[in-house]
């Protein structure tokens, strides 16, 4: 009997390296790939806001925006190679997996640092929600308009609201939200990323021109973005702010603190300054943007009208 409970003890616990269906934790094996992954990565960073990066091109002008978007996307390869050394806490070959960006914060910083990293990734989720609203809006209203704008032969304004896109959008997300583990679906990301290369492509040649939980709370937090989205047509603004507030500590500061632990790198020491002057330098460009966004919050402050957003 004694051997049995061993024999039953030894199948249950994870086995070194894994097996045919479970992975060295014991979890369900993953099946990404170089692809998938690569897919995961491009609509993560290939956002909606590509399509103004047209505009903000033109007021950096050619020679700083390249050299600012280079940058940027240099500072993201850095920090992502700090993050991905954080994958694992302790031995970063048989360390326990952290399968969250919460997890890996809560393993290497732990304490109040993980509240302050949920309170700042749900921020940005709450504002990404709204942008992609205001957003989509705009878009189903520049295809209507357009064809208005054909019919009239360009003598009929064609103002309009924006208020039922909105709502039209977020009905599609409540019936959207209700499916369980959308995002385990593996042609989720694939078509995600060719849509994502369809806009970008978009805003390139204009440029050339010129998981939330249950399922009753994801229906609320749509329904909330959507009134809000309704409310503030110049969220956008507002959606900016909290990009640039959200930029440093998620992108920069938490990867930084997080590797700096991981790796027990001495206070003071060169590569601890030189890590630290890093994230007081993207700090600074944060703030700079989020002042940016400000000052454009107030500006349409002083015309907005609630629920009354038309173009």
């Amino acid at each position: 009997m004694i051997q049995n409970q061993q024999a039953a003890f030894a199948v249950d616990m994870p086995q070194p390296g894994g097996s045919k269906c479970f992975d060295d934790d014991g979890r369900i094996k993953r099946t990404g790939s170089v692809w998938t992954a690569s897919a995961h990565i491009i609509t993560a960073v290939i956002g909606s806001g590509v399509l103004s990066l047209a505009w903000a091109t033109a007021q950096l002008g050619w020679l700083a925006g390249p050299v600012v978007m280079l940058l940027f996307s240099v500072v993201t390869y850095f920090t992502s190679t700090l993050l991905a050394a954080c994958y694992r806490s302790g031995d970063p070959i048989t360390g326990k997996r952290n399968y969250t960006y919460m997890d890996a914060v809560r393993s290497n910083l732990g304490g109040v640092k993980v509240k302050l990293c949920g309170i700042v990734q749900y921020l940005n989720l709450f504002g990404v929600a709204i942008g992609y609203t205001i957003a989509s809006a705009i878009s189903m209203m520049a295809i209507k308009r357009s064809n208005c704008f054909h019919k009239s032969g360009g003598k009929d304004p064609c103002h309009m609201n924006s208020n039922p896109y909105m709502i039209a959008f977020g009905l599609v997300q409540i019936i959207f939200s209700q499916i369980p583990d959308f995002d385990q679906l593996w042609w989720l990301s694939i078509l995600a990323a060719v849509m994502s290369f369809t806009y970008s492509s978009a805003g390139l040649a204009l440029g050339i021109a010129q998981v939330v939980g249950p399922l009753i709370w994801r229906t609320v937090f749509v329904i909330v973005t959507t009134l809000i989205s309704m409310l503030l047509p110049f969220f956008n603004d507002v959606v900016g702010l909290l990009g640039a507030l959200g930029f440093w500590p998620l992108t920069v500061y938490f990867p930084v603190e997080m590797y700096i632990e991981q790796k027990k790198i001495r206070r003071w020491s060169t590569q601890w300054v030189c890590l630290q002057v890093f994230s007081s330098a993207c700090l600074v460009v944060s703030i700079a943007a989020a002042a940016g966004s400000i000052a454009g919050v107030i500006l349409d402050l002083k015309s907005y009208k609630p629920f009354r957003s038309s173009y």
